[in-house]
């Protein structure tokens, strides 16, 4: 088991420097000059000599390389060209809403899914079944920013239960701002509930005909026993996998439902760092959330042996 820690900690290294250096060589070396992106072809050659300057564009490739690598490693992610303020405390900001949001829309996929999934395997073609499928089909079929948009008309603007957009900010209190998250939340939990509950309806009906559960209900337990006490945990390690991938989707791909409903989250900061050509917050956000997903599935792998200790030994 150490060995294969050991193992996987190498490659999450690699995996992060291998990251780093597409990012960098995608935004500050295939693209030509980042000072002209950021004023645009019409600015004044001293001005783009000036920018460059600032931004240490007058240095080698390799050393402007170094020099970010190192201090993201301090914590140190530049100074924002566009609002002149360091890109730590502007990703630090909008962290505590992008991650509340995925950690609550996560909550909510597997709130629905699990039980979902657990009830329309244990009762294999029949009519609920068929209603679980058919719900799930129509939940991936259905676009999360449609969805987004038809709750905020029935619950913001008809219902009034909930505000169309906004964020309290934490200031105002646990609850009020667990309020302004709720309806994106479930606009982004939606369709990963449908994903999961196909993924874990699927693998459960698989491990329900491996040999272990035949053997199990020929000892006289039940259908439901076999499935809780047997089935269910064997049944988990696809299940992680979809999480792991589900959890960094949600931290990193909810730009469109934070636009749509005004959140001042990580999407909204790189959508808004794209259009004004801030090259500085691009990277370093990217870089942010490429370091949460391999962490993420880094977790998810080590999670796969405390699930199934069969594996603890073929690693």
């Amino acid at each position: 088991m150490l060995r294969y820690l050991l193992r996987r900690s190498v490659s999450l290294v690699i995996s992060l420097w291998v990251a780093s250096v597409v990012i960098f060589l995608a935004l500050e070396v295939v693209p030509g000059d980042p000072a002209a992106l950021m004023l645009g072809i019409n600015a004044a050659p001293d001005t783009l000599e000036a920018l460059r300057a600032e931004l240490g564009l007058d240095r080698s490739a390799p050393a402007r390389y170094l020099h970010w690598v190192g201090g993201m490693l301090q914590g140190d992610f530049g100074i924002s060209y566009t609002y002149r303020t360091p890109v730590a405390q502007m990703i630090a900001d909008r962290l505590w809403v992008s991650l509340p949001l995925a950690l609550y829309a996560l909550a909510l996929s597997t709130l629905i899914a699990f039980p979902a999934g657990i009830w329309a395997a244990s009762r294999r073609g029949s009519a609920v079944d068929l209603g679980v499928m058919g719900l799930t089909q129509l939940g991936v079929a259905i676009p999360n920013f449609w969805f987004a948009m038809l709750m905020v008309l029935v619950f913001a603007i008809n219902l009034r239960l909930f505000s169309a957009g906004g964020f309290a900010g934490w200031d105002a209190g646990f609850w009020p701002a667990m309020k302004s998250l709720t309806l994106p939340a479930v606009a982004l939990a939606l369709p990963q509930a449908s994903i999961l509950t196909r993924v874990m309806r699927s693998s459960l009906l698989e491990t329900l005909g491996e040999d272990f559960i035949r053997t199990a209900r020929a000892k006289g337990l039940t259908r439901g026993q076999a499935l809780r006490a047997h089935a269910l945990r064997n049944a988990l390690i696809p299940v992680l996998t979809i999480l792991g991938l589900q959890f960094a989707f949600l931290l990193a791909g909810a730009i469109i439902i934070e636009n749509v409903f005004f959140l001042p989250g990580l999407g909204q900061l790189v959508f808004k760092a794209i259009s004004a050509r801030d090259i500085i917050v691009v990277e370093s956000v990217v870089m942010l959330l490429v370091f949460a997903v391999i962490v993420v599935n880094f977790a998810v792998d080590l999670a796969y042996s405390l699930v199934d200790p069969r594996l603890r030994g073929r690693r």
